[in-house]
């Protein structure tokens, strides 16, 4: 009797091992990603939902058609790309990947004959875990050297934000301490038609 219990205590340990390790280990970074890669190949229209403090010159975004298209999905559990397009301005893709602490947010900023920005790849990477439906990327060091180099202290703190609500909402966001707020909400309930290829990239759509 003693070694039945002793054998069916074996195999309880056994089983409780079994299913730890085929328990989910998903975390945020990989459930965010996950979800914006059911939205590729499609296209979605964006407005501002924040632009402050208001700037006494142009804005190259107000007054601007804005789309996002979730394009690049070749490898999606790695990276998605998502070009950005502002009116007839298609230099701008976010490039999101997965690191191995959580995930990266890079800006591909490119001219229209596909040449790279002298400001491009900038960006930051997660600093915590964040929530299946928002993740933040400080600016990294990289980029700080490069704005630094090209002139652009106003954006040496910045820190950028996407959040995707599935069905419904994918946020695009960019703040800074001294209250700086620019946020644009695209509308996953309606997809529009895809845009040309961005700056850099072969193929239509």
């Amino acid at each position: 009797m003693k070694k039945t219990l002793l054998a069916f205590a074996a195999l309880s340990v056994a089983g409780c091992a079994t299913s730890s390790k085929g328990a989910s280990t998903s975390t945020p970074a990989d459930t965010f990603l996950a979800a914006l890669a059911t939205q590729c190949g499609k296209a979605y229209a964006g407005r501002i939902t924040a632009n402050q403090p208001a700037s006494t010159t142009p804005d190259a975004f107000e007054g601007k058609a804005l789309v996002m298209h979730v394009r690049g999905c070749d490898d999606p559990d790695r990276e998605i790309r998502v070009p950005f397009h502002v009116g007839d301005d298609h230099s701008r893709t976010w490039v999101i990947t997965r690191t191995a602490a959580g995930l990266r947010l890079k800006h591909d900023h490119r001219h229209e004959d596909g040449t790279p920005d002298a400001v491009t790849m900038y960006g930051g990477d997660t600093v915590d875990a964040g929530t299946a439906q928002r993740q933040a990327f400080p600016v990294d060091a990289e980029s700080v050297a490069m704005f630094k180099r090209e002139g652009l202290n106003a954006s040496l703190n910045n820190t950028w934000a996407m959040e995707l609500v599935p069905g419904k909402i994918f946020v695009y966001e960019l703040s800074r301490p001294n209250g700086r707020l620019f946020r644009v909400e695209f509308d996953l309930t309606a997809p529009v038609g895809l845009p040309p290829a961005p700056w850099g990239s072969s193929g239509g759509g």
